[in-house]
């Protein structure tokens, strides 16, 4: 059975920092592009980064240069650092096993684990 767990989120005042970590099981990581998603409140899921077996990255411009996504094959586990936080960041944060539709858009392949939620607040 799949599971992803995310841990990290919490409270952060705009310009900070926080280290998202998803530890999964039940299906073999290392053959898996990974991804990070965010729900802000009244909103879609979106992807926001992810990053392929090899090791290559890519993210969705608004966290360019802010956020970096990495991985821990030997552990099972994604990370997600996230600097110079915005309010705008404010969401609930998931991850999962990627992959595209016909369409070209990417979902997750797994059961959604809780996410962990992050509010960028004074």
């Amino acid at each position: 059975q799949v599971q992803l767990v995310e841990s990290g989120g919490g409270l952060v005042q705009p310009g900070g920092s926080l280290r998202l970590s998803c530890t999964t099981s039940g299906f073999i990581f290392s053959s898996n592009t990974m991804g990070w998603f965010r729900q802000p409140p009244g909103k879609l899921r979106r992807l926001v980064a992810h990053i392929t077996q090899t090791g290559v990255t890519k993210y969705i411009d608004p966290v360019k240069g802010r956020f970096t996504i990495s991985r821990d094959n030997a552990k099972n586990t994604v990370f997600l650092q996230m600097t110079s936080l915005k309010p705008e960041d404010t969401a609930i944060y998931s991850c999962n096993a990627i992959a595209r539709d016909r369409y070209g858009d990417y979902y997750g392949k797994a059961d959604w684990g809780p996410g962990t939620q992050v509010t960028v607040s004074s």
